[in-house]
């Protein structure tokens, strides 16, 4: 395929999640340039080698519709009825997840500079050997919870989401927690890195310089 991409019918879409208030960095991350690229760009390009059609879900569509490629689609994310104060990714993933039509789709944040293509095309590799009862792939923390925002999840689990949050919840780990997941064995734990506080950013920048 000339352009690299992945576009088969069993290849995966991507969702990724633009939609935090990014409070501990001070600014939005999204925006935060790395290497003169914007972050949630750099994020978008990463999908578009895994996964096609990708998505981001966002409350500001008009503060990103210049940052992304042209082909990547935007989600208004809304607010729920009656609700007044920020409903947290599990709600932005479902009203992504609802424009799905692929069997799979990789979930990811906006603040994973770390990311590799190669590392991602591997994944959706094993896919195929996921069991049928499983509604998600992801990695597990070594303290034991599922890494929510960097994996893949089955288009079919979407009623169980929409249940569980019609239940007023909104906790992944808790939603998980419900359902059989299979573990995602990651080697490289630094791909899975958010990039959340000036800290971090720092700590991602010196990354860049070092391998420079």
């Amino acid at each position: 395929m000339s352009d690299g991409k992945t576009t088969s019918r069993r290849s995966p879409s991507a969702i990724i999640l633009a939609g935090g208030q990014s409070s501990r960095m001070g600014e939005d991350k999204a925006l935060i340039a790395l290497h003169g690229v914007p972050l949630l760009r750099q994020i978008c390009e990463v999908a578009q080698q895994c996964a096609a059609p990708v998505y981001v879900v966002t409350p500001w569509i008009e503060r990103y519709q210049e940052v992304i490629p042209n082909d990547v689609r935007l989600i208004q994310e809304v607010p729920l009825p009656k609700e007044t104060t920020p409903h947290g990714p599990l709600v932005g993933f479902a009203q992504g997840l609802a424009q799905v039509e692929t069997d799979w789709v990789l979930l990811l944040a906006c603040d994973l500079p770390q990311l590799q293509v190669a590392v991602l095309q591997d994944w959706v590799g094993r896919l195929e050997t996921v069991p049928e009862e499983a509604i998600a792939f992801l990695p597990r923390h070594p303290k034991g919870w599922w890494e929510p925002l960097c994996g893949f999840y089955r288009r079919q689990c979407f009623p169980l989401l929409t249940d569980y949050i019609q239940q007023d919840k909104r906790s992944f780990q808790g939603w998980l927690a419900q359902h059989p997941v299979e573990e995602l064995q990651v080697k490289e734990r630094s791909l899975l890195f958010n990039c959340n506080t000036p800290d971090d950013l720092k700590e991602v920048n010196n990354r860049h310089q070092n391998e420079a």
